[in-house]
């Protein structure tokens, strides 16, 4: 896979998780809302106990990652179907000693 199919792999993925990390923080803090009946609360606010400070961080974690893992596996998946190649590796760097 030559370098151009890299980069193109790179700028499909990272604007559909830019967009996708957008819309799934704010469906996390309409579930939060409809959930508690209160806005999501603010990490640095000193009046939110240390619980709901920790729940609001598993829950705004849990969905904006879940949401992620699904939407690369689904371009993945079109990548492939439509150049007929497996996407690029992750461009890992290895170093050695």
């Amino acid at each position: 896979m030559g370098a151009s199919e890299k980069l193109l792999w790179k700028l499909y993925v990272g604007v559909i998780g830019a967009v996708t990390t957008i819309v799934a923080q704010r469906l996390v803090a309409t579930g939060w809302k409809a959930v508690t009946g209160d806005k999501p609360p603010a990490p640095t606010d000193p009046e939110i106990s240390n619980v709901e400070a920790v729940s609001w961080a598993l829950a705004s974690g849990v969905g904006v990652g879940v949401t992620q893992l699904l939407v690369k596996r689904t371009a993945a998946r079109r990548w492939a179907a439509r150049i007929g190649q497996h996407t690029p590796d992750g461009g890992k760097v290895k170093i050695k000693f």
